[in-house]
């Protein structure tokens, strides 16, 4: 991306790669390593707390908590791995959904303003450290390591002269390139965002303070306009993304245990 030079000689630079390369602040601990770190924190304090003493008649911290288990547990882990083999498969998908919907929002919040999911060794080490040898474990425990390549790679009713390339196709998808798509997803949305979000808010800040004409000026105003619209569409995309993460990781575990494709 190209500087954007004015007539005045004062010149532009847009943010790029590089501002997501953040130096430690103390030792080899980085913002996004601690963001991680409180995200876990709050996330285990807010539900202790709100679940301590559970009442018939909810308070709001209990309403709000009981609620985003309800989604993760029914609209997420019920409807994609079956009503008979969810429920063990609940606190996984409602940690997934809850941590990457929290590390996706710090992008909006202010003065930490960085979605951690936007490094991409965070989603990369959830999809092939957690998802991934989950649903592969399940489904060689529930059909045997033979029965489960069978399934998976040689299903019943695909034709003999096409089944090579069709098994080929299937092992690339289910054992490479489904964890691959899974963090890349969630990775590729946050790092957009936050990037045309910092380009926005640092050019209005540019052509307010660091220009001197004064036609350019008002143009600061539409590109403040313009980061406030997008903050709001962003953190929209923010708690689709952990839906999406949670609802594919469930989705490869119930397709993982089913019987047929």
């Amino acid at each position: 991306m190209a500087a954007l030079v004015l007539t005045e000689g004062a010149t532009f630079a847009p943010p790029g790669a590089e501002s997501f390369e953040l130096p430690p602040l103390f030792g080899f601990v980085t913002k996004p390593m601690l963001l991680v770190v409180i995200s876990v924190i709050i996330i285990a304090g807010y539900f202790l707390l709100a679940t301590r003493k559970l009442k018939t008649v909810p308070t709001k911290g209990q309403f709000v908590a009981e609620g985003i288990y309800d989604f993760a547990r029914n609209n997420i882990a019920r409807e994609q791995i079956g009503s008979k083999d969810f429920q063990r498969f609940v606190p996984v998908i409602f940690a997934l959904f809850t941590f990457i919907l929290l590390n996706n929002l710090y992008g909006v919040i202010p003065f930490l303003q960085f979605p951690t999911m936007a490094r991409f060794g965070f989603p990369i080490a959830l999809s092939v450290l957690v998802v991934y040898p989950m649903y592969h474990y399940v489904g060689i425990k529930k059909h045997g390591l033979g029965g489960y390549f069978k399934k998976e790679l040689a299903p019943a009713g695909v034709p003999g002269a096409v089944l090579p390339l069709y098994a080929l196709i299937e092992f690339a998808e289910k054992f490479f390139l489904n964890p691959l798509t899974l963090a890349i997803r969630v990775f590729a949305a946050m790092f957009a965002g936050h990037l045309i979000l910092a380009v926005f808010t640092l050019g209005g800040s540019f052509l307010l303070t660091e220009t001197s004409s004064i036609a350019l000026k008002p143009v600061s105003l539409v590109a403040w306009i313009f980061a406030i619209g997008l903050t709001f569409l962003e953190a929209f995309i923010q708690c689709l993304q952990a839906y999406i993460f949670a609802l594919l990781s469930a989705g490869y575990i119930g397709a993982a245990l089913a019987s047929e494709h």
